[in-house]
């Protein structure tokens, strides 16, 4: 399986996601089997590290960032992944406006994934203070979770 994570800037959001989804299948022994990335729809940040108040959030529950450089959502990328999962539903309606007719499926909101979430959306936490950091990693943790459950029922059948 090959999933990837896509937000706005991809300095906050995403490469969160890839990081703490990394680290579960890491945990449960499927790296061999499972390719993750992100990207952002918008190339304002190509080749910088995530936002350091992100990789401080993660690094404070044990997840690594070291090595993820922003990169901007490509075309190419709906052929090879086969997971696209959209943070927001702004991400959504650009990811779907752009996606190739057949490729309609791979197209999906993260937080569909959590269990018992209400809600759609990862908020942006770039312009907030470090309570939005949290709140997006408790997010995160939740959505990836239910990923983990759909890559475990696939590697069941």
């Amino acid at each position: 399986m090959k999933v990837i994570f896509v937000c706005t800037g991809n300095i906050c959001r995403s490469p969160t996601a890839e990081a703490v989804f990394r680290h579960m299948v890491e945990e449960i022994g499927l790296s061999d089997q499972v390719e993750i990335a992100s990207a952002g729809t918008h190339g304002y940040h190509i080749d910088e590290p995530p936002d350091p108040r992100t990789e401080g959030a993660a690094a404070k529950r044990g997840y690594s960032m070291i090595g993820q450089k922003a990169r901007q959502f490509e075309l190419e990328d709906f052929d090879h992944f086969d997971l696209i999962l959209a943070m927001d539903r702004g991400h959504r309606t650009f990811l779907n406006r752009a996606v190739p007719q057949g490729r309609e499926d791979k197209v999906k909101m993260f937080m569909s994934l959590a269990a018992g979430s209400q809600e759609q959306d990862v908020p942006d936490p770039y312009y907030g203070g470090p309570d939005g950091f949290e709140v997006v990693m408790d997010m995160i943790e939740a959505g990836s979770r239910g990923l983990l459950a759909v890559l475990a029922a696939r590697n069941r059948t």
